[in-house]
């Protein structure tokens, strides 16, 4: 089964700072790439415990007994430790894109070049699929939805030519979405309009902001302090929520300050811009050109106590 290459691998294992004894997350796992070079660097005492929603992911799981594979959505992250055991970790990566092998599986509708159903969910246990989303939301939700998520400057035009469109027939396939807005994308920059309407589309059926938001004020109540949180994003709506969290230590980006004027803070970023792709690996991988890694340490402001853990 093929995956896509890890994505930034050198930077995001030095990122970690990985202690052979420690306990490690991988919230993404996909095709393991991160986690097989996680578990290169632990000893025979050190945990990685993955997360991933795709059931396709479970045909990757190395078997190690340092390591379990969770198969839940990492919104739930706090709890599924805990069944294992896990209280509190000494790193947390994610890699917060689309696997090649979802984009190259045409029935799992996530690519603009394939004709498959347009389906577009990361776990295919949940009910609701994008063809659902775009044949019952009315137009004015379909129209916030592609601003919001696909920062599409014609979301009103491509809501109401979708909502007439589906009045006459349902629209099923990636194919008939495609052509359901052809009229409306400009002309060279075809494939970017339609990446941003798909986009949209993955980010509501899959709840994926509201995943991150619970991932990142969970990652702070697990680490440890010194422990290390390491993101990769693909869009500003996603780098938004991870810059403002490892900047102030809050979703909303306020830093707040004590009497003197200090930061109060739970995370304290390693790097003080994002880490982008060397030119290197975009010539191997073109999937990682959008890719922003930032890194993050947990300061001992506020640090949970076992008691409140529980």
């Amino acid at each position: 089964m093929e995956y896509h290459q890890p994505v930034m691998l050198s930077e995001c294992i030095e990122g970690l700072a990985i202690k052979s004894e420690g306990i490690y997350v991988d919230a993404t796992f996909g095709g393991g790439g991160h986690s097989r070079a996680i578990l290169e660097q632990l000893d025979e005492n050190g945990r990685l415990l993955a997360f991933d929603r795709d059931e396709d992911a479970t045909a990757c799981a190395p078997a190690d007994p340092r390591f379990t594979l969770i198969n839940e959505n990492f919104a739930y992250l706090k709890n599924f430790l805990r069944m294992h055991g896990v209280r509190r970790v000494d790193g947390l990566l994610a890699d917060l894109g689309v696997s090649s092998h979802q984009f190259d599986v045409p029935e799992r509708g996530f690519s603009i070049r394939s004709e498959g159903a347009l389906d577009l969910r990361m776990d295919r246990r949940q009910p609701s699929t994008a063809a659902d989303l775009v044949n019952t939301a009315d137009e004015g939700e379909l129209r916030k939805i592609l601003w919001l998520y696909g920062e599409l400057p014609n979301a009103s035009a491509m809501a109401r030519s979708i909502c007439t469109a589906r009045s006459t027939t349902p629209i099923t396939s990636t194919k008939q979405l495609c052509d359901t807005v052809a009229k409306l994308l400009p002309r060279g920059k075809e494939n970017k309009y339609l990446a941003m309407l798909f986009q949209a589309l993955r980010i509501e059926v899959n709840g994926e902001l509201d995943a991150l938001r619970a991932l990142l004020q969970q990652a702070v109540e697990l680490l440890v302090p010194d422990g290390r949180l390491v993101i990769i994003s693909y869009h500003s709506l996603e780098d938004r929520l991870v810059k403002n969290m490892m900047r102030t230590g809050n979703l909303e980006g306020e830093l707040h300050k004590d009497f003197y004027g200090n930061p109060i803070t739970t995370l304290v970023p390693v790097e003080r811009k994002a880490i982008t792709p060397s030119a290197e690996e975009l010539q191997r991988n073109n999937r990682a050109r959008s890719a922003k890694l930032r890194i993050a340490r947990r300061t001992t402001i506020g640090t949970p106590t076992e008691r409140n853990l529980a």
